[in-house]
């Protein structure tokens, strides 16, 4: 029989490298202690890589092999919201620099969150989360609730054919499938462009 270690680690596998997680995420594998303490031997025998308290990382390697690459920050953001039981999303300016609407890059990552302000300092690089308003974190997939960011972001007037074809291009069809269906989370004008970010989606549930 396989320890919790081990299923553990092939779950972490699983996910691919890149993925931040916590204990948390595999309560439904053993005990809190049991996840703890498999998380912090596999850390320790460099399975996978410790970034603070209660949060890890199974690292991508540099094409050489030998250097890690760091840990993404969304994936790291996502995790801190995780430990909390909160919601965290990326702020407009970020999502929009995401989707390639803007070149411009926050000095701090700024995340919104249903959860409390803080400031949180992970591997040497600093993370705002903002307590924001419910109607700023509807409840949508992590993508959808990027695009909407973004777009309320860059203003109802800069929504134009080229930022349609620029989102169109950066999400898969399965996103847009997705952005479509969370549109009723959103004020009428995002929804209306979602459905021209979508629109093979929507023609294919409308022929259905």
């Amino acid at each position: 029989m396989s320890t919790v270690q081990d299923q553990i680690l092939a779950r972490i596998r699983g996910w691919g490298r890149g993925r931040v997680f916590i204990p948390k995420d595999f309560l439904d594998l053993g005990s809190r202690d049991a996840a703890d303490q498999a998380l912090s031997r596999l850390a320790r025998l460099g399975a996978i890589q410790r970034l603070g308290r209660g949060l890890y990382l199974y690292p991508r390697k540099e094409r050489s092999a030998v250097v890690v690459a760091p840990a993404d920050q969304d994936e790291i953001a996502a995790a801190l919201g995780r430990q909390t039981g909160s919601q965290v999303i990326p702020s407009g300016a970020m999502a929009a620099n995401r989707l390639g609407l803007t070149r411009q890059i926050p000095a701090v990552p700024l995340y919104l969150t249903d959860g409390r302000t803080r400031r949180v300092t992970i591997g040497g690089m600093v993370f705002q989360l903002r307590h924001a308003a419910p109607k700023d974190l509807p409840a949508a997939s992590r993508t959808s609730s990027m695009v909407f960011q973004a777009l309320r972001y860059i203003g109802r007037e800069s929504v134009d054919e080229r930022v349609i074809a620029r989102i169109r291009r950066v999400i898969t069809s399965e996103q847009r499938a997705e952005l479509l269906r969370d549109a009723s989370y959103t004020t009428d004008w995002i929804s209306a462009a979602v459905r021209q970010i979508a629109r093979d989606e929507a023609d294919a549930v409308m022929h259905a």
